[in-house]
């Protein structure tokens, strides 16, 4: 018996139906806009496939972490000899991919980053690095922006401002926060209109000295924000940053999920900015799509640390699985130079951007580096106010037409695109997501004036 198309397009209906049906009944719901209904049977590239077959672009990376695309070869190649001859082991056992890949992450960084400890994702990094703040400095308050995500769990969770803490009851004792210093949105405005990000940052300051209790331990950041809205600080904002820590005694922890490893342009952003942290964190690049994460630290404060008997002890720290997939791609980074990559497809892309602004009068404001830029939804260009209905329809429609790039989609943020396509994107495939995102703008545009 032979089927015809419309009998394999009714199973494929069928299929789907009772997928959904599974799902709503056996899964935990974790985000306010749910799955995204559509079913992702393969990826490879920079395009995901769902179970009809229909490509779809991917310029969100996964969740920003398919840094050299959906199943690079040279991923596939490590993970399945790895898991073949040296997995997991236990959590006091060292392996040879776990110093080679400490070693390689130290000769990327500044001569006093020379310290690796390696973990599975960004909140458990942050967390890591947080507590090693604290018993480093022996102090307990941690300091961030208010626009920060640095992951939803205990300290990182305590730490994240740019979504709802409501309803959880209380956390972590000693967070505060400051402005984030948004340059198209501050209220701190010199004579000329500009961002007063200096007086800003002043005036945190001495909120922060007003409300702390003598416990400064460190100031958490991302050198560019992602969730809390694609937001790149000033030229010169984390110089004086690092020094109004440095006059408190706090440490400066970077947070570099999103932004590491290249895809800024940067082989790291903080180098953009011209500081040194005294303790980073990585994690979704250095996997490049498989759950590794790493926190980097000086000599001092290692040594420090161990010496007052530091302890965080996972399932998971030092597989080394996740050491030599996280050398693979520091190699693979290297060998094929994109950070200078990341910097060339970046401009296109920013003209890109900089081209529909001028055709779609809703697109109030465009920013970020390399592959890693977003635009700013509006209603109109003069009150500045949010389009975050505007910005759902446009994340619809570019989906419908083949593309995946909103990362945080949800109410109140859904008015900030995020666009992190992987370093592999083509000239091509770059140009082939600007015309979608042109025209579901045009589309969305139609929506609302009906």
């Amino acid at each position: 018996m032979t089927t015809t198309p419309s009998d394999q397009a009714r199973l494929v209906t069928l299929s789907s139906e009772q997928f959904w049906d599974r799902a709503q009944r056996h899964l935990i719901r974790y985000g306010p806009a749910g799955f995204i209904p559509s079913i992702i049977e393969r990826a490879e590239g920079c395009y995901i496939y769902d179970e009809n077959g229909r490509a779809i672009l991917d310029f969100t990376s996964g969740q920003m972490s398919s840094l050299l695309g959906h199943s690079h070869p040279r991923i596939v190649e490590t993970v399945s000899n790895s898991i073949a001859s040296l997995d997991h082991l236990f959590s006091g056992m060292a392996s040879r991919p776990l110093v080679d890949l400490a070693e390689a992450l130290s000769q990327t960084l500044p001569e006093s980053l020379s310290k690796t400890m390696l973990l599975s994702t960004g909140g458990e990094s942050n967390e890591a690095a947080i507590k090693m703040a604290k018993l480093y400095t022996q102090k307990h308050e941690i300091v961030t922006f208010d626009q920060s995500y640095h992951g939803s769990t205990h300290a990182a969770g305590a730490a994240t401002y740019s979504l709802s803490r409501a309803g959880y009851g209380p956390v972590v004792p000693g967070n505060l926060i400051i402005p984030t210093p948004n340059s198209y949105r501050s209220v701190f405005r010199d004579a000329d209109g500009q961002h007063d990000w200096r007086a800003e940052l002043d005036f945190a300051f001495a909120m922060v000295d007003r409300q702390s209790v003598g416990s400064l331990a460190a100031f958490i950041a991302e050198p560019i924000l992602g969730t809390g809205g694609l937001i790149a600080p000033p030229a010169g904002y984390f110089a004086a940053l690092r020094q109004k820590c440095d006059e408190r005694g706090m440490l400066l922890i970077i947070d570099e999920a999103q932004t590491g490893l290249c895809r800024t342009g940067d082989w790291y952003a903080f180098h953009h900015q011209g500081v040194v942290p005294d303790i980073l964190t990585l994690s979704k690049t250095l996997g490049a799509g498989l759950p590794v994460s790493a926190v980097i630290t000086s000599e001092e404060i290692e040594r420090t640390c161990s010496d007052r008997r530091f302890m965080f002890t996972t399932t998971h720290v030092s597989d080394p699985l996740a050491a030599a997939v996280g050398l693979t791609v520091i190699q693979t980074l290297k060998q094929e130079q994109f950070d200078a990559t990341a910097s060339r497809l970046g401009e296109r892309l920013r003209q890109g951007l900089l081209a529909l602004q001028t055709r779609h009068e809703r697109i109030g404001d465009i920013r970020g580096r390399g592959l890693f830029q977003g635009i700013e939804l509006v209603i109109d260009r003069e009150t500045k106010k949010p389009a975050d209905d505007y910005g759902t329809a446009v994340t619809a429609a570019c989906f419908d037409l083949g593309l995946h790039l909103n990362i945080a989609q949800m109410p109140g943020v859904n008015s900030i695109l995020r666009l992190a396509p992987p370093l592999i994107v083509s000239e091509g495939d770059l140009d082939t997501g600007l015309g979608i995102l042109d025209e579901a703008l045009s589309i969305a545009d139609s929506q609302v004036a009906e």
